[in-house]
């Protein structure tokens, strides 16, 4: 299941992204927020990432903001999330490759639609490379311990 939440900021953005994944077939929950008033980012990541973090394994998020930055930061506060800023469709490609990503975000003042749906797409179909990179999933899981 993928989990998706904005802010006000990035509501027309994950508005147009929950058209293209309701195109594609694609199984969603869109946890809000649902319009132009203003709204506390720091909710609606937390709202994800917790819905994310009850079963990484399947579950996947978007959040989108007005950078991408706070959702990312907030996202990242969550046990068990690996939560990614990402504008290109490289790095989307990588973060998912090497860092098993569970959470996507991007800034809504950042990148039009058209890229949105590039990245989100690269993402989405990319899978956890493992070998070397498993080992770094687990170091970086235990800093939450510390």
């Amino acid at each position: 299941m993928l989990y998706v939440g904005c802010d006000h900021a990035g509501y027309p953005l994950k508005d147009q992204l929950v058209n293209w994944l309701k195109e594609q077939g694609i199984a969603f929950e869109d946890m809000g927020c649902n319009g132009l008033d203003r709204v506390d980012y720091v909710d609606y990541a937390v709202k994800v990432a917790r819905a994310v973090a009850e079963n990484p394994s399947e579950h996947r998020g978007l959040l989108v903001c007005g950078s991408g930055i706070g959702m990312s930061i907030a996202a990242n506060k969550i046990r068990g999330i690996r939560a990614a800023l990402c504008h290109d469709v490289y790095s989307a490609r990588l973060t998912r490759l090497h860092n098993d990503t569970n959470i996507l975000c991007m800034g809504a003042r950042v990148v039009g639609i058209g890229l949105a749906t590039d990245v989100l797409d690269m993402w989405l179909k990319t899978g956890f490379e493992g070998g070397r990179h498993a080992e770094r999933i687990r170091m970086i899981s235990q800093l939450e311990d510390k």
